[in-house]
């Protein structure tokens, strides 16, 4: 039986010919969907003080090729490792992770050393023993936890939990005056190598709370946490309230500033729309004024023909010289009395007296 996340490791490959569905492209090694449940326990891994052992059965380990092939179901292959675990993360989990599945049918036992053995052997730890018990207690991939492991793995702890392999990273973990606590379990031929997740561990967590410590210990005097609780100093402690006030008020500066700058932006963007408003409503006047009064405009144009129109009312046109002429009767002429002559008339009128005289003495003489 293979281990079950070995499909989820295998390499995605793009084929270079063909496309899946929408335009995506296939990809080869990709397991298929599966259904929705939980994968993880409902409880938490037990102790090993809590788990009964059958003894009556002797304990005979399994060779390496043996639990590659696979055990029975009711014999799975049992492997150890141990470790601090302080300030468990995903460094932890990734290496038990390795642990289980190493082979297709693996009981994972995870020895946690107690607060005395690591102070002793290692140094201070940030989380107690009872908080490192219990973060591993809840790692999906632990089946057993044992409390208070011993230090250097002994052949009478070995065959107690009937211990079949020891998986830890290959790099030699000197301590208790060795060069390498794990010597004697690789000459036995039971030790599994596991890789260590680089570029996390519980130094490179302490080394960023140690680096940023003014931060956090100013993040939890804010909190509430109070100066005694988180060693610091009275002069300390005013100093980070005076960082904080100081802080506060470059915050509301730089709020200052960016709204600041977002009103001269509205304004900016509102001004040059005016701008482009005001320049297409000018030259719109513009036009229009041309239009009217302009040297083509239409103003002049109405004047013209206003112009046309009025000489035409003063002085209207004369008939045309084809037009036939109307004979007028002569109208009587007009004596003064007691004389013979026609009265005076202007010189402008003397053609047309004329006949009227001439007209008049005939009538004398006929009289």
């Amino acid at each position: 039986m293979e281990p079950p996340t070995s499909s989820r490791l295998n390499s995605r490959k793009r084929r270079k010919d063909g496309s899946g569905p929408n335009g995506a492209a296939e990809l080869d090694g990709i397991p298929p969907k599966m259904s929705r449940r939980s994968f993880g326990l409902r409880e938490p891994a037990p102790f090993s003080d809590e788990v009964e052992i059958d003894y009556s059965k002797p304990y005979v380990r399994v060779t390496y090729e043996e639990a590659m092939r696979g055990t029975p179901l009711d014999r799975p292959v049992r492997v150890y490792a141990d470790g601090i675990f302080d300030l468990f993360h995903s460094g932890h989990a990734r290496a038990l992770m390795q642990a289980k599945n190493l082979f297709p049918n693996t009981y994972l036992i995870v020895g946690v050393c107690s607060d005395e053995l690591t102070h002793n052997f290692k140094g201070f730890t940030v989380m107690s023993e009872n908080e490192r018990y219990d973060a591993v207690q809840h790692c999906r991939y632990v089946d057993e936890v044992v409390r208070n492991a011993p230090w250097t793995l002994t052949p009478e702890f070995l065959a107690e939990h009937r211990i079949d392999f020891v998986a830890h990273d290959d790099i030699p973990y000197s301590s208790a005056g060795s060069d390498d606590v794990y010597k004697h379990i690789k000459e036995a031929g039971m030790f599994v190598p596991t890789q260590r997740t680089e570029g996390i561990s519980t130094s490179d967590i302490i080394t960023r709370i140690v680096r940023d410590y003014d931060v956090y210990a100013r993040r939890n005097l804010q909190r509430g946490y109070t100066a005694k609780e988180l060693n610091v100093s009275f002069i300390n402690e005013k100093k980070y309230h005076l960082q904080e006030r100081v802080d506060k008020v470059k915050k509301r500066v730089k709020d200052v500033e960016e709204k600041s700058k977002e009103f001269v932006q509205k304004v900016e963007e509102k001004s040059i729309d005016l701008i482009q408003k005001w320049e297409e409503k000018s030259r719109e006047f513009i036009g229009n004024f041309l239009e009217m009064f302009g040297p083509e405009g239409a103003l002049k144009h109405m004047l013209k023909e206003g112009k046309g129109r009025m000489l035409q009312a003063i002085s209207p046109k004369q008939s045309p010289s084809s037009s036939p002429t109307h004979d007028r009767s002569p109208s009587p002429s007009f004596r003064w009395p007691f004389s013979t002559k026609t009265p005076p008339s202007s010189p402008a009128n003397r053609s047309r007296n004329e006949s009227a005289v001439t007209y008049d003495i005939s009538e004398d003489e006929e009289d």
